[in-house]
């Protein structure tokens, strides 16, 4: 009876892992071979070209006569620089307010923030979508987007709320919850005597948090920036309401312009644009982009793998 009690757990978690493993081979296998025939033809021209928003008009226009080669480049840029920036804005308020929860307030306190980033993190993306369509786009709209630029830009694109600035907005509030949530629970998990021995040492309480507490959970911390990233990549429902969706690229040579520039990610192309699957051709084409996004996922778990075994190292630990 021991004998079966210590043999089950781990015959079920094996069972598991292998039907994980298998769901994720049937998802990839699935994906790429619908993604096949633009794949196919497109071939390299898919990631260094442009044009999707025409491209998806004329084969839907053109059933007939399948139109099989699409290029991703202006739905890749709104992915990266959407993706980036908002990163970037949130792992700055995320590490703050991470330490002010976990280091500077009140237990009782705590506790209660801590569950409230929580929730907040299980928030719908579509109640983002809607806060950002009522709040976030109308004040562009009203604050930042001017006359003077709508015409100096007029050859460019056409400028609304709806564009770049908007979607970096709205995806820096759904990061933000998911990567504090992970440093807390990260700083919370820093023995308290590190943490003594720099009192120890005279050291002031924000210089303990800043040499001791964040080094020691910069693992964790990382692992909350690349689910964060993650996150920010696949997001479609809240960034296909308040991005603009048009595939253009935002060009860095105009300014602050660039932010103001509509753009289409290629997770919410895949929402824009599903009306039209019932082309065969436009079908392949989203499940291209699917495929893009997959390798995208791909990359960040390698990426957090390297970073992992290489903190590993650094502390000390055998692979």
């Amino acid at each position: 009876m021991k004998k079966i009690n210590e043999i089950l757990p781990s015959a079920i978690i094996r069972i598991l892992s292998l039907f994980t493993v298998i769901a994720m081979i049937f998802i990839f296998v699935f994906v790429f071979s619908k993604a096949m025939p633009v794949l196919r033809n497109s071939g390299v021209g898919l990631i260094t070209n442009t044009g999707f928003d025409s491209q998806i008009r004329t084969a839907f226009s053109s059933a007939d006569e399948p139109m099989l080669e699409f290029g991703l480049l202006g739905l890749i840029a709104g992915t990266v620089f959407s993706t980036a920036a908002a990163l970037v804005t949130a792992v700055v308020l995320s590490i703050g307010a991470a330490v002010a929860i976990s280091e500077l307030a009140h237990k009782k306190a705590a506790v209660v923030l801590t569950a409230f980033v929580r929730l907040l993190a299980s928030v719908p993306s579509v109640i983002f979508g809607l806060v950002g369509i009522m709040t976030v786009v109308p004040f562009i709209e009203e604050h930042i987007v001017t006359v003077d630029l709508q015409i100096e830009f007029l050859d460019f694109f056409q400028m609304s709320g709806r564009n770049l600035l908007s979607s970096i907005v709205v995806l820096s509030f759904m990061i933000v919850p998911t990567i504090i949530s992970l440093c807390i629970s990260a700083f919370n998990t820093v023995p308290n005597e590190r943490k003594e021995v720099g009192f120890a040492f005279g050291m002031s309480r924000f210089r303990v948090i800043w040499k001791i507490v964040i080094p020691s959970a910069r693992s964790g911390i990382i692992a909350g920036i690349i689910l964060g990233a993650g996150r920010g990549i696949g997001e479609a429902i809240a960034v296909s309401m308040v991005c603009g969706g048009v595939g253009n690229i935002p060009k860095l040579s105009h300014g602050f312009a660039a932010l103001l520039t509509p753009v289409l990610p290629l997770s919410a192309a895949i929402i824009n644009k599903s009306e039209a699957m019932s082309v065969a051709s436009v079908e392949s084409a989203l499940f291209a982009c699917g495929a893009v996004l997959l390798i995208f996922g791909a990359l960040l778990s390698v990426g957090a793998k390297i970073v992992e075994n290489r903190l590993r190292r650094m502390a000390g630990y055998d692979d």
